[in-house]
């Protein structure tokens, strides 16, 4: 079983970070066979990665600008029977590889999700709710055990066995965040798109294979934290306008109706101990949790007006045993 694992970047602005996220590759305990650099549309960063970052094959974003599309360039210029992928702003713990690709010793599982961790600038803010981490790009309260089926992994630690690609096909373009647009949800949509055609198989969470994501202070603003809120409602309604709401919010609903209302309760009891903080986490939830419905609400009535048409779905033609690939879109 081979393993490519591919990062994806876009900004001179995370070069620190890159290569620490390059480096964590490298320092595994188990190896893996390729790391695949892809560059989105940025040449000067595209030119010093090729120059510095001499343990990574770098490759240009040949598709749409964007990370459903970088994605989609490094599955393409890979070749692992599975395809691991990991933020340009994390760094993976050494065990991490190992971790993620045992998960694949059970022939049914297609995917696996890594437990992601935040590391904050300072201090962890206390007054962050824990059930919106997901904010963050990290893990968040709510999560089942380690092993357990979930509806997707999240995208900065994730790892597919190649056949969902050469299944279903690559990242729907339109979805996948673009620079700093806080759109997302492509790792959603090909998920339940997969899955509704290989209802046998699943994707499982793994707590052991741990990564580090960098929470910038600019990510801990009010200004962020509705936006990206809204953002994630105008995402899940684009998910769920190709999939179907049954599928495209099952998540979402067992967050709103479990784990929130438990968060809520928690900071009731921490109001003696620190009631500065268990009030605005309450707050924060309750605000969070309308923005997300707004959005949501807002972006059905859009897509209804607007429908989104899967035509930016980049079809992976390359399997392990070829060592060529090609791109088409539907």
């Amino acid at each position: 079983m081979t393993v490519s694992v591919i990062v994806c970047a876009y900004t001179m602005d995370r070069w620190d970070e890159l290569v620490a996220a390059v480096k964590s590759c490298v320092d595994q305990t188990v190896a893996p066979d390729e790391i695949i650099l892809v560059i989105d549309h940025n040449e000067l960063l595209f030119d010093r990665s090729t120059r510095e970052l001499t343990n990574a094959k770098v490759v240009e974003n040949s598709s749409i600008k964007g990370l459903s599309g970088a994605r989609n360039s490094g599955i393409a210029a890979s070749r692992g029977d599975i395809v691991v992928f990991l933020d340009d702003d994390a760094y993976a713990d050494s065990q991490w590889l190992e971790a993620m690709t045992s998960a694949f010793d059970d022939p049914s599982v297609a995917g696996a999700g890594g437990w992601i961790l935040p590391y904050f600038d300072g201090v962890a803010p206390a007054w962050f709710p824990e059930t919106f981490y997901w904010i963050l790009g990290c893990s968040y309260s709510g999560l089942p055990s380690t092993g357990s089926a979930i509806r997707n992994p999240i995208g900065a630690s994730m790892a597919m066995r190649r056949s969902v690609f050469t299944s279903v096909g690559g990242f729907t373009s339109g979805l996948g965040r673009v620079g700093k647009v806080p759109l997302g949800c492509e790792e959603t949509e090909i998920c339940i798109r997969y899955n509704l055609e290989h209802p046998d198989e699943r994707f499982v969470l793994r707590r052991d294979a741990v990564v580090h994501h960098h929470a910038p202070s600019s990510r801990l603003t009010w200004h962020y934290f509705w936006t990206r809120c809204w953002a994630e409602g105008i995402s899940k309604a684009a998910v769920s306008s190709l999939v179907g709401s049954s599928s495209g919010l099952s998540a979402e609903r067992r967050h709103v109706l479990r784990s929130i209302p438990k968060e809520l309760w928690e900071n009731v009891r921490l109001l003696r101990r620190d009631p500065k903080s268990a009030a605005l986490r309450s707050a924060l939830v309750v605000a969070g949790t309308c923005f997300a419905a707004a959005g949501l609400a807002w972006g059905t009535l859009m897509l209804r007006r607007t429908p989104l048409v899967r035509g930016n779905v980049e079809v992976l033609v390359q399997d392990s045993n070829s060592s060529s690939s090609s791109t088409a879109t539907q």
